[in-house]
């Protein structure tokens, strides 16, 4: 709704701010004076003991000389109510008598049909009150007394009771002179299929008023009494005012605490609610019983920017959680979010308060989880990855959900933070081996390496060619990310010696940012330093993978080339040290055979590269040359012209 020219200049010639605040602050009568229109109080946007809020009412601003707040009347509203600048507006409007501008007949002909239909909720409202203090609500009292409600809490909540009759509500309105059709269009009554006159919608029940931001009752919550019940609750049916998937349960109260500080919960139910409130997390809603919508999501991030997840810890609590968390993935913004508390096993927060009371509850939400954590456990919970195929399912279920986040920037994080989370679970674990052999009569011994083998490459463990390979790949990736989706598995399996190489693979297995911003946040991570003595290194400068970085698949040729290399000279090494622990005083075949096939292979794999794979012909001389080089050659003489040129 747009405002005419010169309605907020007018609104805030008639608005008092002095007045405004005065209705949260307590004035320094010392420092104060109210006939100038200077005031000064506590400020009560932070804690503060000393009167450092300035009003100056002629101007008709505030300022805080310790947090530096300030604004008008309508800011003021507007961050102490937790409201819209439009309702702030509206808000002060009706405080100086001011009526709003004029909406067009129709809109304004609907406002008068809500208008109507809010009174009339007004009125059962009040029925269902008195009626929770009559023998009829006897039960209803007690039930309520066993839920440790006290007689403020009813007070607060405005709850209520619908005694056990067809036509209780409808009797007292329409002796009210209520309209029958307004009663049917509010919802409070249904009409009877067999002829009879209508009956009320709540029967039986506790009532729970449902208000909107407007403090409006616009709709009623009803629990059963009857175990028997078809429906334990019963929220109103649609009408013009109420709308269940647009309507948060406790909406106003909980926008006001949270514009004071504290966390938003959403819990189940208005149990869940009220039990809350009264602990002193006075920020919470709830779904009005139904899963959580678009428009209810967006209206909990206009209260608070991370609400926390709070249902019940039972199986359809935790369903209920990841809903929302499907629902909210696309809509993600930044500073907008979702984190979740995991309620104890069959506790909902009203079991959890009464058990341990408001500090049980506030360890929980201190230790509430973000919305990334939800999504790695419900794809990998009770699962097991011992195969690559398993590893890959998992990684397509996770890039699956990461493509519903539009936010580019948000979506980088999260496969940021999934990489992490990826990388603990599948690093390499080192293993611990022990040189052993075994008789067959005393079983497992000691074995005391010779001298002459104490400084072999195979009892150091590590092949001293490793450490070349392993530069010249980091380098290779440095130069060219965009190889590394190619190479990352065999990248992740290999065991690193020195520290800085182990950095760089964790580096480049975390990174999900553009390759063209990989060495420029390698370089703002480890320093210019450090990676130019990695690309300094002799060795490095001539690689081909590093010197041709621009031919990504030449690059990711040799790099499979390196990693092959390295893995074929660890399993002949592991082949070796597995036949050692297995001899015996009998001279095995069986063991001779697996490592001259170890050794093939490895000659096989490190030798690969440097097959000459040129064909050859052979002379009339009988010495072999190169098929092209004599191809060449032909082809020369046939352009040589070997005639004479005529002379004159």
């Amino acid at each position: 709704m747009s405002l005419p020219p010169g309605f907020l200049d007018e609104l805030r010639s008639r608005a008092s701010i002095s007045q405004v605040v005065g209705r949260k602050v307590m004035w320094d009568s010392r420092k104060s004076n109210q006939g100038k229109g200077d005031m000064w109080a506590p400020c009560p946007f932070h804690h503060e003991k000393t009167a450092s809020f300035h009003v100056d009412d002629q101007k008709g601003y505030y300022y805080c000389f310790g947090c530096h707040a300030k604004g008008d009347a309508m800011g003021f509203i507007k961050e102490t109510e937790n409201v819209s600048f439009m309702e702030a507006v509206e808000i002060l409007a009706g405080e100086v008598g001011m009526p709003m501008p004029e909406r067009d007949p129709q809109a304004q002909q609907k406002a008068d049909r809500r208008t109507q239909l809010a009174e009339v909720m007004e009125q059962a409202l009040q029925f269902f009150r008195l009626q929770l203090n009559t023998s009829a609500g006897a039960d209803a009292r007690a039930y309520l007394s066993g839920r440790a409600l006290s007689q403020q809490a009813l007070d607060r909540f405005e709850i209520g009771y619908a005694p056990d009759a067809w036509q209780g509500l409808w009797d007292h309105l329409t002796a009210k002179t209520v309209s029958e059709e307004l009663i049917l269009a509010a919802g409070l009554a249904k009409p009877s299929n067999k002829g009879k006159r209508p009956y009320d919608t709540f029967r039986n029940r506790i009532i729970f008023p449902i208000r909107d931001p407007q403090k409006r009752c616009i709709g009623f919550g009803g629990r059963a009494m009857d175990p028997n019940d078809q429906a334990k609750y019963l929220n109103s049916p649609e009408t013009e005012l109420f709308d269940k998937g647009r309507s948060l349960y406790n909406h106003g109260p909980a926008r006001e605490a949270s514009g004071k500080g504290q966390s938003l919960i959403v819990a189940e139910g208005y149990m869940d609610v009220i039990a809350l409130a009264e602990a002193g997390f006075g920020a919470s809603v709830a779904p009005l019983g139904t899963a959580i919508t678009q428009t209810q999501l967006q209206l909990m991030w206009r209260i608070s920017d991370e609400p926390i997840i709070a249902l019940d810890g039972d199986t359809a609590g935790i369903r209920a959680a990841q809903r929302v968390m499907d629902l909210a993935l696309p809509l993600l913004e930044a500073g907008k979010s979702l984190r979740f508390v995991v309620m104890p096993d069959g506790q909902d927060p009203d079991d959890l308060l009464r058990a341990g009371g408001p500090g049980a509850m506030q360890a929980l939400l201190d230790a509430a989880r973000p919305m990334v954590d939800l999504l790695w456990e419900r794809a990998t919970y009770g699962k097991n990855f011992d195969s690559p195929e398993r590893k890959a399912a998992l990684d397509k279920t996770l890039r699956e959900q990461l493509k519903l986040i539009k936010d580019p920037s948000i979506r980088g994080h999260y496969g940021q933070a999934i990489k992490d989370k990826r990388w603990q679970l599948f690093r390499p674990k080192a293993v611990a081996k022990s040189a052993r052999s075994f008789n067959a009569q005393s079983g497992y011994r000691s074995v005391t390496p010779q001298a002459s083998t104490r400084s072999s490459a195979l009892a150091n463990g590590f092949e001293p060619s490793h450490l070349l390979r392993h530069s010249v790949i980091l380098a290779s990736l440095l130069n060219c990310p965009q190889a590394l989706p190619a190479v990352e598995g065999a990248l992740e399996d290999l065991q690193f010696e020195k520290p800085l190489h182990r950095d760089l693979q964790q580096f480049l297995l975390q990174f999900s940012g553009a390759p063209e911003l990989l060495w420029s946040e390698a370089e703002q991570f480890f320093g210019p330093p450090q990676l130019e003595s990695l690309m300094q290194l002799p060795h490095v400068r001539i690689a081909p993978s590093v010197r041709n970085s621009a031919d990504v698949s030449f690059v990711i040729t040799c790099l499979r080339q390196e990693f092959a290399q390295i893995f074929a000279l660890d399993a002949h090494g592991r082949e070796v040290a597995e036949a050692v622990l297995d001899v015996s005083d009998v001279d095995d075949e069986g063991l001779t055979w697996r490592i001259s096939e170890s050794a093939k292979h490895l000659q096989a794999t490190t030798q690969g590269a440097q097959e000459d794979n040129t064909e050859y012909k052979t002379a009339k001389n009988g010495l072999k040359v190169k098929l092209e080089e004599q191809n060449t050659l032909d082809d020369l003489l046939q352009q040589i012209n070997y005639s004479k040129p005529n002379r004159p």
